[in-house]
């Protein structure tokens, strides 16, 4: 009886065992069977796209600096707001600079009065120059005279010699005239030229007393503010930026980075959609207006910026928006065609 029992469980392990197998095999069979997809081959048109991201940007945007360091008093425009060129956007405390305009007309009044002591100095040399060639004049008149009188016998020997005496003075007299007013000449110049400074010095700090007059260079919309009122501004090197202008927000473009793979496919005038994350469902159309040279290298990759036209006629698109651009660069119709999953294999 004990060996029936013995032989029954033998019987059970061996078929357990090959139920084991069995299912071990099929399942293996099953999982590693071969399954296909398949794809209809068709007739129709295809096109090769190139696409790249990009940031919207207006065509032209302005930075207004100040040229001239102080105190920013007040502030006429603020984000969004639309600007005329010309038109007074902030102001700069103007006290100090005022100040400055008044010293440099005050020196230029000085000036001017110096150059006039210098002048009239010169006419009164002018004229004692002319006093001193009269006199001269008459000396040598009466050095001649007593000359023939000597000669004649007429007059003494010592009469001549004053008369020599006070020729010889009359023409040192006139020697000095003459040098004396070619120190006056000099001193004219020269006041002359204290006053060109000082209106140079004056003019300059009238330009800078202008300059407190921060004003919209272009038309456009301010769409960056840097500065409060109460700030201080200053100016050294590089002209701090108070307020960044768009000049026409209805006519941005895309700067999208295009791989060095596809860049030799594109041109200038060819036509380009794109989408914002904004408005996911909208389509924007472009066309290409230039494919910049210098190459852009981030971690080992080369890419090309290409400038996208985008008109924005309702103003729906922002400056620094991210753009998702897709550009045909090449289409064929009525060809056969297949998914370009079908040509690849796993």
């Amino acid at each position: 009886m004990k060996i029936g029992w013995t032989r029954l469980g033998v019987v059970i392990a061996v078929l357990a065992a090959v139920a084991a197998t069995w299912y071990w095999y099929g399942q293996r069979n099953a999982s590693g069977e071969v399954k296909y997809r398949f794809g209809k081959v068709e007739r129709g048109p295809i096109q090769a796209v190139v696409v790249a991201s990009g940031t919207l940007n207006a065509v032209t945007t302005v930075q207004v600096g100040s040229q001239i360091s102080g105190q920013v008093k007040e502030i006429f425009a603020d984000f969004n707001t639309p600007v005329k060129k010309d038109q007074v956007i902030a102001r700069i405390d103007p006290a100090t600079f005022e100040l400055s305009v008044n010293r440099a007309r005050a020196d230029l009044d000085a000036a001017n009065s110096a150059v006039a002591v210098a002048r009239s100095a010169h006419t009164a040399q002018q004229a004692e120059l002319g006093r001193v060639r009269v006199q001269l004049a008459d000396a040598l008149r009466d050095l001649e005279r007593k000359k023939s009188l000597v000669e004649k016998n007429y007059l003494s020997p010592a009469e001549l010699d004053r008369a020599r005496t006070l020729y010889d003075a009359t023409r040192e007299q006139q020697k000095a005239v003459e040098a004396q007013i070619q120190v006056n000449l000099s001193q004219v110049d020269s006041a002359q030229a204290a006053v060109k400074q000082r209106q140079a010095l004056l003019q300059q700090a009238q330009v800078d007393l202008e300059r407190t007059v921060i004003r919209a260079p272009v038309d456009g919309t301010v769409i960056l503010r840097n500065i409060d009122a109460g700030q201080t501004v200053a100016a050294s090197l590089q002209a701090p930026v108070l307020f960044t202008i768009a000049k026409d927000l209805r006519d941005m473009q895309v700067e999208a980075a295009i791989d060095e793979a596809d860049v030799g496919r594109l041109r200038v005038g060819q036509a380009a959609t794109f989408t914002v994350d904004a408005f996911p469902r909208r389509n924007f159309a472009g066309e290409i207006r230039q494919v910049r040279k210098s190459p852009q290298t981030v971690q080992n990759v080369v890419s090309y910026v290409v400038v996208i036209s985008a008109a924005n006629a309702d103003l729906s698109l922002l400056p620094g928006m991210t753009a998702n651009v897709r550009v045909v660069v090449d289409s064929r119709g009525n060809v056969l065609k297949v998914a370009n999953a079908a040509l690849r294999f796993r």
